[in-house]
């Protein structure tokens, strides 16, 4: 079990990691081995909670498949083992986002010296644009 918050964990079985060659530092040894790490995780059947899953799609974006399969990549470090933990830690750290509830908004209205105000600079100002008019002479 891969532990995100107190409340949230994740089992490690709903994460499938696909390792290809990467492109970029290594020397040889990149033609050789398969460093980079193509971490998937099937968001539509985990075990996460509804509005969680909701969340982590919104907050994912375009890593989501169309089948709701979301797709992380890491070939940054030389290793496959500082791969694997990267991805596994970016994978985490969307969790978390996703896990915070957004506040709900409490409905406020302006006071009433605050609408005066508003009137006020808005009549102030159409007493400036008044006075670049032209006057016609009748």
């Amino acid at each position: 079990m891969i532990t995100v918050t107190p409340t949230l964990s994740i089992d490690e079985r709903e994460i499938e990691e696909r390792f290809v060659r990467a492109s970029g530092p290594g020397g040889q040894n990149v033609n050789k081995v398969a460093t980079a790490v193509e971490l998937r995780f099937d968001v539509a059947r985990s075990t996460l909670p509804g509005d969680v899953k909701t969340r982590l799609v919104t907050l994912a974006g375009r890593r989501v498949t169309a089948e709701g399969v979301l797709v992380i990549d890491s070939r940054v470090h030389r290793t496959q083992a500082q791969n694997r933990e990267a991805a596994r830690e970016r994978l985490i750290e969307l969790l978390k986002r996703a896990a915070i509830a957004p506040r709900k908004r409490t409905a406020t209205r302006p006071s009433r010296a605050a609408r005066e105000r508003r009137i006020q600079a808005k009549k102030s100002r159409s007493a400036i644009k008044a006075l670049r008019t032209k006057k016609s002479s009748d």
